[in-house]
């Protein structure tokens, strides 16, 4: 069996043909992936050199973002050239080597219980918060944000990488969780491990996300206006970045359980979000909603478009 992937492109109730509107297809994609690594990496950009964002709760956002710059990157290369390529393929090994960093972003819900403690600590223990957020606990957090999942989703990978494959017609864009589906006989080691993974990954962290929510809301509720105010500013965002992503991994496990029975619509939407709709989704809640990130923001394009007009005036 040829140790290649046959990627079938993902259509609209079956009317959108990648022959026919290559080109357009290419200019819209990378214009979006622009649009993706612009946006992200502006405020990742601001968070760095202004010390007033100098701050644990913005340097976990800066993870985020950064996450999602890296992630994006292993997709729209590969789509770019797909797009203007007869065949879309992919070898085995480039398929599990993106499977496994897709699946890193799962990070994201460590960065989200971390900023939820951060939020617990500066609304519900003002006084103790510089002793308690200081530079070891951040560097802690973050350590094992990045660990703890880069184990999780390596053995899976691995064992998934020395499966035998019955089929080699992957139905998406991109390899995901879909690729189980390949596979002759499901590995017990990786259900089992899926399910470990599941739970130390996504409901462990969430749970404890509610846990923390609910503590700040409930002690918001009983303190004063400017308390109330403090907690729905900097919680809020992160309470809908938390579900968009979990919405985002709820398909993922999804779809290697009901394998081909999941509807070619929700493919689409799902795929979109991934793709399109999670990327930009961050950026722009985090630079309209968090403060100082949208003051810096506004800051940074008024200075860029005074230095326009200088420039067209010289």
């Amino acid at each position: 069996m040829e140790n290649k992937l046959n990627l079938t492109y993902i259509t609209l109730n079956g009317y959108v043909e990648v022959e026919k509107y290559r080109y357009v297809y290419f200019v819209i994609i990378f214009t979006i992936y622009a649009l993706v690594i612009f946006s992200n990496s502006t405020i990742v950009y601001l968070i760095v050199i202004h010390q007033s964002l100098h701050e644990p709760m913005y340097i976990f956002i800066a993870a985020l973002l950064i996450n999602s710059i890296f992630c994006s990157t292993t997709i729209y290369p590969k789509l770019l050239f797909d797009v203007l390529s007869e065949k879309q393929i992919i070898s085995h090994t480039m398929c599990h080597f993106q499977f496994f960093f897709l699946h890193f972003r799962r990070f994201t819900f460590f960065l989200l219980a971390a900023m939820a403690y951060d939020r617990y600590v500066a609304i519900c223990k003002p006084l103790q918060y510089q002793t308690i957020m200081g530079k070891t606990t951040v560097s802690i957090f973050l350590f094992i944000a990045l660990l703890i999942p880069a184990c999780h989703i390596a053995v899976p990978a691995i064992g998934s990488a020395e499966a035998t494959l019955c089929n080699v017609n992957l139905k998406g864009i991109f390899c995901n969780n879909a690729i189980y589906t390949l596979q002759c006989v499901r590995s017990k080691l990786n259900t089992v491990f899926g399910v470990v993974s599941l739970i130390d990954l996504v409901i462990l962290p969430m749970v404890f996300v509610v846990f923390t929510y609910t503590k700040i809301f409930i002690v918001s509720y009983q303190s004063g206006k400017e308390i109330r105010k403090k907690a729905a500013e900097t919680c809020l965002p992160h309470l809908l970045v938390l579900i968009n992503f979990s919405c985002l991994s709820i398909y993922d496990v999804s779809i290697a359980r009901v394998e081909s029975d999941f509807p070619k619509t929700a493919r689409l939407i799902m795929t979109l979000q991934i793709v399109l709709y999670h990327p930009l989704f961050n950026p722009f809640i985090y630079g309209i909603k968090m403060k100082e990130i949208s003051k810096q923001l506004k800051r940074f394009f008024s200075l860029q478009k005074k230095q326009c007009k200088v420039y067209m005036y010289i």
